[in-house]
Formats: structure tokens, sequence, C-alpha cells
């Protein structure tokens, strides 16, 4: 080799030398940082605003610290903007935020698998899950976890998804056309299939090399299934070094600290919902974790912000029609703690929207699910967008016949969990009952969670329709939405085979907007002034 390649070889190794030793310098002896957030619900300029947290990662590196940021599902579904745009404006504002690691939650699948499958096409860093399978060739959807490079360390995640998606999502979108399950998230009965398939995906990762695996995981704890939540699979695997959770919208302070399979102290962490706060775990330069969550943040990340506003922009003209006024708050909460109160007991909103469904279907009666009560509507005049916030999901309304037992059915599903939260829980119109919560459910549920039979006594009472005791043997027109009344959302399949008289026939904002306007000349107050509802449901505990 003569001396002029010699010569320019030299040059070009000191040159990558001295543009990598920057990088090496900052990162040596820096803690690694993970921020993660879940339950996003679209939410991207609520509380800390996700152009904030993208300038708080920007400002760590800036600093020299090695950052990952993840996300634990339910980001793309929950306000118009997401809707709207069948989730495709929060993809573009998630990549523009920098996200590193990202989870399906359960409502990721709203806009139908299809749709799904082409976002995350479209996400920059991938979704990553353990346990959801396509049913047909038995393989898993996607990769189970990733290894990022942090500083000298590798970090490994591993993404899993609740089972109780098939129920909490629309079931058809995992089915073929004759109603057959093509898609699966490890669900059983016990818990062991979920359990096994987390336990193989952090296997394979510390295999691969990984010094830390934490289980990014849609899971929950108030309300979901005991063999499903996180405190569960952590109980029941080991060499996790941390859980981030979300899918129950808690935030967990101090965060929890489950015993797990090998007898070691495991952690599990949540930020509540739409960005209420910023978790972050700190690995320590001595390997310990530390764990806190944020609750403000000051600069903006310019891409960010004008990523959302240009996002923003293209839907303002429809979402800002006027709707009507409402004179009293609609509310989704309970007053006297603010606590959420719409999937645990009656309030005016779920009133006022049961009451649409009946009078605009003409039906019998009517039954709502909290679940897709998601906002409260403050007293004055409010748009369309107000609307689409609370309800985001757009079901279609459809009415069926179904015997007075198909009901009752419901009712119990409704009330599984009482006084814990349920989705399911039903709110009602042209109709009242009673929940005697000194009784425990009696609901048996398959390994999907659908409705089997009820066991024992009932914990629902005294149902009244049209102020008589319900006929159990009568059939009843009853007027909802497709997810309870034809798709079994929640679990409600008592009512599959029934005869559908209208078929997805308007979208359930379509049809409290005719019953506002057309009903109530479009002013609220009447009959809604009681923020606990108009004694529809009762509670029975002496």
């Amino acid at each position: 080799m003569n001396k002029t390649i010699r010569k320019l070889l030299y040059m070009i190794l000191t040159l990558l030398f001295c543009l990598l030793l920057p990088l090496t310098a900052l990162t040596a002896g820096k803690e690694i940082i993970i921020l993660h957030t879940n339950d996003i619900h679209c939410g991207v300029s609520d509380n800390l605003h996700l152009e904030k947290v993208s300038q708080y990662k920007k400002d760590l590196q800036q600093e020299g610290f090695p950052v990952a940021l993840v996300d634990a599902g339910d980001a793309i579904q929950g306000t118009p903007l997401g809707k709207l745009s069948n989730g495709e404006s929060i993809i573009k504002i998630m990549n523009a935020a920098g996200y590193d690691f990202v989870i399906p939650g359960n409502h990721e699948f709203d806009y139908g698998m299809g749709q799904f499958l082409k976002l995350a096409s479209q996400l920059k860093c991938g979704f990553y899950c353990a346990n959801l399978t396509d049913l047909k060739t038995g393989r898993l959807v996607f990769k189970p976890y990733k290894i990022i490079r942090l500083g000298d360390k590798k970090i490994g995640f591993v993404g899993v998804t609740t089972p109780q998606t098939l129920t909490s999502s629309t079931p058809k979108y995992f089915q073929d056309k004759n109603g057959n399950f093509i898609y699966g998230f490890m669900e059983d009965n016990n818990g062991e299939k979920l359990y096994k398939a987390v336990q193989d995906a952090v296997d394979n990762a510390r295999y691969d090399g990984a010094d830390y695996v934490f289980l990014v995981g849609h899971l929950g704890c108030n309300g979901s299934l005991p063999r499903w939540n996180s405190s569960t699979v952590a109980a029941n695997t080991y060499n996790i070094d941390a859980v981030i959770d979300g899918h129950s919208h808690e935030q967990y302070v101090p965060p929890h600290k489950i015993t797990n399979k090998a007898g070691k102290d495991v952690t599990v962490v949540q930020t509540g919902t739409k960005l209420q706060t910023l978790g972050q775990i700190i690995i320590g330069t001595d390997g310990s974790l530390s764990f806190k969550l944020i609750r403000d943040l000051l600069p903006r990340d310019p891409k960010v912000a004008k990523v959302i506003a240009r996002e923003n922009k293209r839907f303002a003209a429809i979402l800002n029609q006027p709707v009507g006024e409402a004179l009293v708050e609609l509310t989704c909460d309970d007053p006297a703690t603010g606590k959420r109160r719409v999937r645990s007991g009656e309030t005016n909103l779920g009133d006022l929207v049961a009451d649409a469904y009946r009078f605009v279907l003409n039906t019998d009666v009517s039954l709502v699910n909290g679940g897709s009560i998601r906002k409260t509507i403050k007293p004055g005049v409010f748009s369309y967008n107000d609307l689409l916030e609370a309800f985001p999901f757009i079901n279609m309304c459809t009415v069926v016949e179904a015997t007075g037992q198909q009901i009752a059915d419901a009712l119990e599903v409704g009330a599984v969990n009482y006084p814990e939260e349920s989705g399911g829980f039903l709110h009602v119109s042209g109709m009242s009952y009673a929940i005697d919560s000194r009784i425990p459910s009696g609901v048996v549920k398959d390994a999907k969670g659908n409705f089997v039979r009820v066991n024992g006594e009932r914990r629902i009472k005294d149902i009244l329709i049209s102020g008589k005791p319900i006929d159990l043997k009568k059939t009843y027109t009853v007027g909802g939405t497709s997810y309870i009344l034809k798709d079994g959302g929640n679990g409600m399949v008592m009512f599959n085979g029934c005869n559908l008289l209208k078929d997805a026939i308007m979208t359930d904002v379509d049809a409290i907007m005719e019953y506002v306007q057309n009903h109530l000349n479009a002013r609220i107050k009447e009959g809604y002034e009681n923020p606990y509802g108009a004694g529809r449901i009762t509670v029975l505990t002496d």
C-alpha cells in the first residue's frame, strides 16, 4: 500500500473517530432514561401536550442522556381528530414526536383490522406484541420484542395486549365473514397461555443480550379480568425489570410492587390518560431503577406543534358546527368525588344518550354501555366536535327484538364488576333496575370473555319496563348500537341471533343530534338536571 493511500485511510479513520467521540463521551457514565406514555386517546394537546414530551426527550438527549420514548397503547382513538382521519393523523404526530417502541391497545383496532395493519405500516418504530396471533397461520402478527442500545446497555422492550381486546373492541374485527375468529390474543380460562407468551419473549430478549427487559403492557388493573391484569402477569413471570402498564387509566404513585414468579419484587407503573403525566424510569449508573411521574413540562417542540396544527386544520370546518345548548352539565363523573362514574353508576349524560336511542329509533327500551361515553359536556352551546369527543367511537345504531330474559342477562353482565368499573355497565331508557351489591356476581364467561350463563342468585333485581315488571318470555324492541346488540361487545353475546329490525341505520352521534334538535328543541335541561340521573338505576345495600 503506497503512502498516499495510507495517508488517506488515516485521515478517514481520524475523521470518523472525531465524529463518534462526542457521542461516546456524552453518553458514557450517564443515567439511562425511559419515558413512557399510555392511553393518550388522541389527546395530543391535552395536559402535558405531546409537543412538550417530544421537546423534553430532545433536551435530555442534548444533555447527553440516552433516552427512549415508549407508549403502552390506546393512542390513536378518542377524539374527532383520530376518528375523522381513521387514526392516520395520530400516527403522523407520533412519528414526529419520535416514539421508539409502541404496542397496540384494545382501541387501536377500533377502525377495523385492515385499517390497523395499514396504520402499523405507517408507524416508523412499528408495533410490537407478544400475543397477537394470526390463527390461520399460528404466527404472531408482530415481533414480540425490540432491543434498543442506550448508552452502553441493551434495553429490551416486550409488548403485550390484553386478551379482553376480543370483546372490548368490536369482536367482528377479529373474525372472518362466517363469524370464526381468525385473530387471537393467547386467551384461555386461566391465563397460562398469556404468561407463557410473555415469558418466551422475555427469555428470547435476554438470550439476544438484553441487559434490562421492560414489559410494556396494555393490561390494566382496576376493571380488568384478574387473570390478565398487569399484577397477575407480573406475578406469573420473571426476569422482567419493570412493567410499563396501560388500559385502566390509573396513576400509580408510588408505583406498585408485585412479587414475581422468582420471588423478587417487580415494579408496575402507569401514567393515567390523555398525557395527565409522563412516566420516567431512570437506570442509574449503579444499575438501580427509580421511577417518577412528571406533571409539568414547558418548552414545545415546534416540529410536532406544526404537525398537530396542520392535522387539526384539515377538519376544522365540520367540527365547529353548533348542535345545541346544554343548560346543565351533562356528566360522566361523580360531582362529589370527581371520579369517573359512567362505568359504574347512572349519570344524566347516560340517561340522555339512552333516551336519544329510544326516541329516535322508536323502541320499547334502549341500552347504552358506559364505556362508549368518554367526556362530560359542559354547559353552553356545544358543537359537533364536542359530541365527537364525548362519543368518539361513531358506533352504529341498531334495533333488535329480544326477550326479557336476554335483556336481564345483559344487565347482569353490565353489573359484573360492580362497584368497580365495567365498560359494559348499562344505562337504560324505558326501563329501570336495581343492583343488589350484597350478592356476588354469578356471571360465567368463556375464555374469550363472552357471556355463558349466570350461576346462583342474580344481583339484578326489580327490572321494570314502562313501569311494569319485566316478562322474561316476552319479546321487546331494543335500541342501541351494533357493538352491543349485534357484535357481542363487552361479551354481550346473549343478543346473537336476535331478529334485526334496523341494522346500522345511523351513527350514535347522529341519533343524539336528532334527539337534541328535534325532540328537545336544541336545549337540554328538563329531566336532566340531576347529574346522578333520573333514578333509573338503584343500588340495594341493606
